[in-house]
């Protein structure tokens, strides 16, 4: 006998005394609206406008009008100040620039580098939450050395970075609670210089961090070796286990099992909830390992500082268009270019940045000091928080339940205040706890520590 995929999923829970919530919050047509904004001619232009400039090599030339580093970085930030204009003004536009020294591998002499920052502030001065999206600018070929020949750097990482400048572009002139910024990081390709320069300065300046979305190689839906064509399902990776953990925190981890529950995981659970929601089909595919096997990118150094940070990549990449010289071999061309890309495709994952970075801003900051407690030696299982510190406070709160074996949410339990006492075994399940406004907007969800 064959039964409706809800009520198997709801299976484990069909005893319990809660009331059934929806899997998913409700939709904000709003949030639709500005997915729906997006352009794949737009990102076509901008991809082909830095292909252009011949080479974006780290170590390339400054100074031409035309090519090389300089000539692109110029660009990105004359685009961003268009679009703040356009949309009144609000954003702000900087080369956020720094030095970096000689260090024996890839960077054979002092170089000043520039990350390219936009920033939208938000309209609630009490809330000091900031989500970010990047993109790496710069580009290279087979030898990571050649900083002259041409490296179109269409894809990797030409891709990220004009996703990065099409969300500035459609929320430009919106206004959220909080501040989002974007960004074309430099370096990535000899080091993460860029991103560990950013990483470093928002842990420095204290920023209320809550989210960074890295985008490498996000727009090709082909890939090689084997053949494989993907063109429903982004990849998001992300870290299980704190990369900064301390051993309090490590011992903490060991008492709740919640190597599957860090901070980044549950924004990329996020993710894959605002993707189900706007996504038109489009997948996120959480990927519980914080990236590729063996292999680092710009989310890294914010992971390390002890942010929550992501990476976007396509499903399936084609190495013959990544850190390859442009040549033919039998038959076959090598090669970073324009002809290697679907549009279609990175309109769809940008999509699925934008409604992650609009549902997270409109939504109140997440609880705190979540707990669960053990006092009475029960089956039940008991829950306290406390309202965030940030922003507006919320309406209401979910807690979110899943068995310990399941990869995502199974069940969403509605509470009004700021207690939860649920005919639940802690044995057999994981909680989390998200904050909610009364449109229906939803936090990232707190996994509760152990309240005595």
């Amino acid at each position: 006998m064959k039964f409706p995929v809800l009520l198997l999923l709801l299976a484990p829970f069909a005893a319990l005394a809660q009331k059934p919530a929806p899997l998913l919050p409700l939709a904000d047509p709003a949030i639709q609206k500005l997915v729906d904004e997006i352009s794949a001619k737009n990102l076509e232009a901008d991809v082909r406008k830095l292909v252009s400039f011949g080479t974006r090599h780290t170590l390339s030339d400054t100074q031409s009008p035309t090519r090389g580093i300089g000539a692109a970085r110029n660009w990105v930030r004359d685009e961003f100040l268009k679009y703040s204009k356009a949309g009144g003004g609000r954003m702000t536009v900087e080369m956020d620039t720094f030095t970096i020294k000689p260090d024996g591998r890839r960077i054979n002499r002092p170089v000043l580098m520039a990350n390219v920052l936009a920033t939208l502030p938000g309209t609630d001065p009490a809330d000091t939450r900031v989500i970010l999206v990047s993109g790496h600018i710069d580009s290279r070929v087979s030898d990571v050395m050649n900083a002259i020949a041409d490296a179109p750097g269409a894809n990797d990482d030409g891709s990220g970075t004009v996703l990065v400048m099409e969300l500035a572009r459609v929320l430009a002139g919106q206004k959220f609670p909080c501040t989002l910024k974007f960004v074309a990081v430099q370096g990535e390709e000899q080091g993460l210089y860029g991103s560990g320069h950013l990483a470093e300065r928002a842990k420095k300046e204290g920023w209320n961090l809550i989210a960074m979305l890295n985008n490498d190689i996000v727009g090709n839906s082909h890939g090689f070796d084997p053949e494989i064509s993907d063109d429903k399902r982004l990849r998001v990776f992300s870290e299980g286990v704190p990369a900064n953990e301390t051993p309090e925190q490590a011992k903490v981890r060991r008492q709740l099992s919640s190597e599957n529950d860090a901070p980044s995981r549950q924004l990329a659970r996020f993710i894959n909830r605002a993707a189900q929601l706007y996504g038109h089909g489009h997948q996120a595919v959480l990927e519980y390992r914080p990236d590729r096997f063996l292999r680092g990118g710009d989310h890294t150094p914010f992971n390390q500082q002890g942010f929550a940070a992501v990476r976007f990549t396509e499903m399936n990449e084609d190495f013959t268009h990544q850190h390859q010289d442009l040549r033919t071999e039998k038959g076959r061309a090598y090669g970073d270019v324009v002809e290697g890309m679907d549009f279609a495709y990175l309109r769809r994952n940008a999509g699925i940045n934008l409604a992650t970075m609009a549902a997270l801003a409109l939504a109140p900051a997440a609880p705190v000091k979540v707990e669960v407690l053990t006092a009475n030696l029960t089956n039940r299982t008991e829950l306290r928080w406390q309202a965030p510190a940030t922003g507006p406070k919320p309406s209401s709160y979910v807690v979110l339940v899943r068995e310990t074996s399941a990869p995502q949410w199974q069940q969403r339990i509605p509470v009004s205040g700021t207690t939860a006492d649920l005919s639940i075994s802690k044995d057999n399940f994981i909680f989390g706890v998200a904050s909610m406004d009364a449109a229906g907007h939803e936090s990232v969800a707190v996994l509760p520590v152990v309240g005595r």
